[in-house]
């Protein structure tokens, strides 16, 4: 089992920076892919960045690029989703996601085992 506890969302102007945090616990969690969804009212939970916990290569949902940095911190067990430049359509209630290790990043909720409560994210215009 591994746990998943997502903090730091909140409300924001455009323009503006929040960074999410993931912070894992259970089993290995060095061997998983882990991820950042979102979901806003009314559409289907959708990719924004993923990282392989042991590589720490990163993949990212073309929208954000260039804007959202995710990472991770193996000493704390904690992935982190660093958002910039913060858009109104960014509103979303935002994810954390673990799945098995895997060559290919699934960018579908289904190759994600564990979930977390999900943290709001309101940017204001």
């Amino acid at each position: 089992q591994v746990q998943l506890v997502e903090s730091g969302g909140g409300l924001v102007q455009a323009g503006g920076s929040l960074r999410l945090s993931c912070a894992a616990s259970g089993r290995t969690v060095t061997a998983y892919v882990m991820a950042w969804f979102r979901q806003a009212p009314g559409k289907e939970r959708e990719f924004v960045a993923g990282i392989k916990w042991s590589f720490g290569s990163a993949y990212y949902t073309d929208s954000v690029k260039g804007r959202f940095t995710i990472s991770r911190d193996n000493a704390k067990n904690t992935v982190y989703l660093q958002m910039d430049s913060l858009k109104p359509e960014d509103t979303a209630v935002y994810y954390c996601a673990a799945g098995a290790f895997s060559p290919v990043m699934s960018t579908t909720p289904s190759g994600y085992e564990y979930w977390g409560q999900g943290t709001q994210v309101t940017v204001s215009s």
